[in-house]
């Protein structure tokens, strides 16, 4: 494995919980195999006034309850908390990052880490682009000698296009796209890389992957939770800005994109980008017919009493903010011209699910009388989560007299791979960041072109009280209306279980 080159790691917002819960935890698993550097350290910087050891025993602490290696012996651990330290600083001050300067100046000559350094914002979007200017403005975005400069930036990125469009501009001001990092944490996860192999590796796979062989492409990722006392951000956000914009929008991507010309970074982000270009743009007509949103109302589920989107708090009572988003949508090319692909995402489903499903076309005759639309479909399930896998569904005899067609389930369990280690996403994505790999990262260009197709939908939803916004009892699929978006007779919606190759047997919620 490729090492990065020795490094400071500086974490703004270093006191918040995704420090504490995925950062630190990530760096660590990445010490433990051995994948960083000789010379590296980690300084975490916030408003906050704590000492190195408050904030090595609270990063322990996470270590301890959140790392892949959180059984270690203390020693191992606090081994590599001797490379932690703090500084605190007011984020929003000039004069305290030149402070910030004079500081990693000490901390690089004393650690022989020469230049080298990555800023990562796990901060309020409030200051993505504040940061990045104090930085620039101080003369801490310049390298020199080999060295290098790199910025990883938090989602969401932008709130709308013209703020999207905003902070783009900032941002180039002093860093060049090349040291720019937008990290979407979906993109780490091994299910997810595992489409690309799936695609572009199996000739059984790639010939059938366009218009000709595929009925209708289905994207879903759910959760059997609420907003869990998020309602400040949530309700200023919901479901298309909190997860389709970025999460889904990017799996559509990976799906629908063209063979890349090599697994170079910008090879593949180009192709992405060229479906993000292709999506056709909604008309007014499009936006209350192909896009449903949703808010969840209370219901008893399991004995459990639970409350209603607009009861929870931070939540106003006349809130139209969406927990649920399904849509229908098309990308005008030549390989997937006239396949409806169908999105849906939201809060207090039956379980929590992220999976790809490519529909099929049926077989153009019926040899077997009692077999219908459904059963002639063939089905490649991508699992992202939980339960990760591959399922490809297929017509097989039922023993006996006669042709009885059932569909029966050939999966793949990524825990088949027991001798295999899986990262997690950001401590993959950490490692990719140090090493420069930027293939999963989002570009300028991506981000803005997703959000030229989602925005016109979030203004119309917005301005047009006459779209409604339709209510479903918590602890079930979504609003009944979401079912009317896939159009074909004899088909509708997979309802996805927790445990993968036991749907239509057993289903675990």
């Amino acid at each position: 494995m490729k090492k990065p080159d020795n490094h400071i790691l500086v974490i703004f917002g270093a006191s918040g919980d995704l420090t504490y819960r995925k950062l630190i935890p990530a760096v660590y698993d990445l010490f433990r195999q051995n994948l960083l550097p000789e010379k590296f350290a980690i300084l975490g910087v916030s408003r906050t006034e704590i000492s190195d050891d408050k904030f090595r025993n609270k990063m322990k602490d996470g270590i301890k309850k959140f790392a892949n290696f959180k059984e270690d012996d203390d020693k191992i651990v606090d081994n590599f908390l001797q490379h932690l330290s703090y500084f605190a600083i007011d984020t929003e001050s000039k004069e305290h990052f030149r402070k910030l300067k004079y500081h990693l100046e000490n901390m690089k000559g004393n650690l022989e880490t020469g230049d080298n350094a990555i800023y990562y914002l796990s901060t309020p979007p409030t200051l993505y682009g504040v940061i990045p200017t104090l930085l620039g403005e101080v003369g801490l975005n310049t390298s020199s000698n080999g060295s290098w400069k790199k910025l990883i930036i938090e989602k969401p990125f932008g709130y709308d296009l013209a703020s999207a469009l905003e902070l783009n501009k900032k941002l180039s001001k002093y860093f060049r796209e090349e040291q720019i990092y937008r990290i979407d944490h979906y993109l780490g996860k091994e299910s997810v890389q595992n489409i690309l192999v799936t695609r572009f590796s199996n000739g059984v796979f790639e010939p059938l992957w366009n218009r000709n062989y595929v009925h209708h492409v289905e994207i879903t990722s759910v959760e059997n939770i609420g907003i869990e006392n998020r309602g400040g951000y949530y309700d200023s956000s919901g479901a298309m800005r909190d997860m389709v914009q970025n999460h889904l929008l990017q799996l559509t991507g990976l799906i629908a994109m063209e063979p890349p010309s090599s697994f170079d970074s910008n090879a593949i982000r180009n192709e992405i980008v060229k479906v993000f270009q292709s999506f056709r743009p909604f008309s007014e007509n499009d936006i209350s017919k192909n896009s449903i949103r949703g808010q969840y109302t209370s219901a008893t589920v399991k004995g459990e009493k639970l409350i209603g989107y607009r009861e929870e708090k931070g939540i106003g009572k006349d809130s139209r903010t969406e927990s649920y988003v399904a849509m229908k949508l098309f990308i005008d090319n030549w390989r997937w011209g006239g396949v409806p692909f169908y999105i849906r995402s939201g809060k207090r489903l039956p379980t929590k699910v992220t999976e790809v499903v490519i529909h099929f076309k049926p077989t153009p005759h019926f040899l077997f009388s009692k077999q219908d639309i459904n059963s002639s479909c063939n089905q490649l399930v991508l699992r992202i989560q939980p339960d990760e896998g591959v399922l490809f569904k297929v017509g097989m005899k039922v023993p006996g007299q006669g042709f009885n067609v059932q569909t029966v389930n050939l999966d793949f369990h990524y825990s088949d791979l027991s001798h295999s280690y899986l990262p997690t996403a950001y401590e993959r994505l950490l490692n990719d960041c140090m090493i420069g790999d930027s293939t999963l990262y989002q570009r300028a260009d991506a981000v803005e072109s997703a959000w030229k197709f989602v925005d016109p939908i979030l203004k119309a939803w917005k301005n047009d009280h006459t779209i409604p916004i339709y209510g479903y009892p918590a602890g079930t699929w979504g609003p009944e209306k979401a079912d009317n978006l896939i159009e074909e007779k004899g088909m509708t919606w997979r309802y996805p279980c927790k445990n993968l190759a036991d749907d239509g047997i057993y289903c675990e919620l």
